[in-house]
């Protein structure tokens, strides 16, 4: 059912402070409005009942009867909506963790294990912001990022989910029309599926190929996308071979999705990591639970602690 009549809302709070205070000059200072403002807002709510609330003379102002009755009224009600929102606030605080972390982590490694989260955290609710560039992260407030660096941020606390595995990756239709591959050095001849406009934390097929001993060439076909989750929706798809990330892939090389067309794997320094702002990491109850049910999903020998 319509809750009616109600009157114009804004004017409430305005005629609220300008009964506290007797003063419109005062309520104008509470709320960083002019004072011609709150005469505005006043007189339209007066308007809205028929009856005037103030009595006015000589630049001072008090309640009439009914004015004096109207106000503990809204005051009343004012300070119920607010002791609720305080508690709402205070529950969201509390039980709301915000996540961030790139579009190709939080749809190949995350998204997937939310499900378990949230059976033993039903309580807990989760707001996931994709952001894909590192030097981005300054901007957004979130309680906990995930994100694959050499080089943590500074003066944030870091801990290693799982280090840098790093090989080609295709679906086995590609292999079987292309392949076999002798070694990593046959995989010039295919098309190589590259992230354009990665984050130069990321490793290129250049750099793998160097790293790997192999002399590098121009590949003969190339194919450019700018999304990691793309790049291996296309490589499932016969497109072509990619780079795959351990963890990012797993599942897919599990389920058949993928192979892998050579042994070769690249292991190095960089990692991907739970990052998290200030000097400790917080004591909240939601992150509290969230951080331990994440290390818990990553091998146990990996998960040091440092403020970087």
């Amino acid at each position: 059912m319509k809750i009616s009549p109600l009157p114009p809302l804004n004017s409430l709070v305005a005629f609220e402070s300008a009964a506290r205070h007797l003063s419109f000059t005062l309520a104008a200072e509470e709320l960083h409005v002019t004072q011609g403002a709150i005469s505005r807002q006043v007189r339209s709510l007066e308007d809205y009942l028929g009856k005037p609330l103030f009595e006015r003379a000589n630049r001072a102002v008090k309640l009439t009867a009914m004015g004096h009755r109207y106000a503990q009224a809204v005051r009343q009600s004012l300070n119920d909506i607010a002791s609720i929102t305080e508690e709402v606030r205070g529950w969201q605080g509390i039980h709301q963790i915000t996540v961030a972390t790139t579009s190709a982590m939080a749809s190949l490694w995350l998204l997937p294990k939310i499900a378990a989260f949230q059976r033993e955290h039903d309580d807990i609710e989760l707001r996931i912001v994709a952001i894909e560039q590192l030097r981005d992260l300054a901007r957004v407030e979130c309680d906990i990022a995930l994100f694959y660096c050499r080089t943590p941020p500074p003066a944030m606390l870091a801990r290693t989910l799982f280090h840098e595995e790093v090989f080609p990756v295709c679906s086995p239709g590609y292999l079987e029309q292309h392949g076999p591959f002798p070694g990593p050095e046959a995989l010039l001849d295919c098309t190589l599926l590259s992230l354009e406009d990665a984050d130069q934390d990321w490793m290129s097929w250049k750099q793998w190929f160097t790293e790997v001993g192999v002399v590098s060439r121009l590949p003969r076909r190339r194919l450019n996308i700018n999304s990691y989750s793309m790049l291996i929706q296309a490589a499932m798809m016969d497109q072509g071979v990619a780079l795959g990330w351990s963890q990012l892939v797993d599942d897919y090389l599990e389920r058949g999705q993928l192979v892998r067309p050579v042994e070769t794997v690249l292991r190095t320094q960089a990692r991907f990591c739970l990052l998290e702002r200030g000097e400790t990491p917080s004591n909240r109850r939601g992150v509290c639970a969230f951080r331990e049910w994440l290390m818990d999903t990553v091998p146990k020998e990996v998960g040091e602690l440092g403020l970087i």
